[in-house]
């Protein structure tokens, strides 16, 4: 397999040729842009490439972490405290900024236990956070419980998890006039059964 830089220099050739319209061309422009994204990950001691992500912690909480190996996502904790009643929603400040790479987002998502134990959830689950955004991670938390839930400031409230993504970038909506057939067509809730 050829090395990121023979990969960037072959782009890069090509992006000369003559013969290409405009459009081929940004197209050759992203790829590159996706090599260089690639060549910038940083490998630690035991060989594994590791994409950087970078963060500002402004709360008194501890570093979010993966907590174990193969972790898909990380806790995000609060910098204050509060109470929900049941069906009530607030946005929750975390202290956390991002900056993803390109062709990321950062999803939001519930921890599991307290959806379980407390039905506290994520209102907008998955909640984006795009690429260009710099502000801070706030989480939507709703009480779906009939019972009051009291969290204090650095409790665990959520989850992160880095995602690739396909946004404006990488894809293009092209509006047509028909679909092609695949097997299973125009069934929607429930057409492939419960069982």
């Amino acid at each position: 397999m050829p090395s990121i830089e023979q990969q960037l220099e072959e782009l890069k050739e090509l992006s000369k040729m003559e013969f290409l319209d405009d459009s081929a061309r940004a197209e050759i422009e992203k790829a590159i842009e996706v090599v260089n994204t690639l060549d910038n990950l940083q490998v630690d001691n035991k060989g594994y490439d590791k994409l950087p992500i970078k963060f500002i912690n402004k709360s008194d909480n501890e570093n979010p972490v993966y907590a174990k190996v193969g972790d898909s996502g990380f806790d995000l904790r609060c910098t204050e405290g509060g109470t929900l009643k049941p069906l009530e929603r607030l946005i929750v400040p975390t202290g956390l900024f991002f900056e993803l790479p390109d062709g990321y987002e950062l999803q939001v998502r519930p921890r599991s236990g307290l959806a379980a134990k407390h039905g506290i959830t994520v209102l907008n689950t998955p909640g984006t956070v795009d690429t260009g955004y710099r502000g801070e991670i706030k989480v939507i938390l709703v009480n779906l419980s009939n019972d009051e839930f009291t969290f204090e400031k650095g409790e665990r409230i959520a989850q992160a998890v880095i995602a690739s993504r396909v946004s404006s970038d990488f894809g293009e909506l092209i509006e047509v006039t028909n679909l092609s057939d695949s097997e299973r067509g125009l069934g929607g809730f429930g057409s492939t059964g419960t069982k």
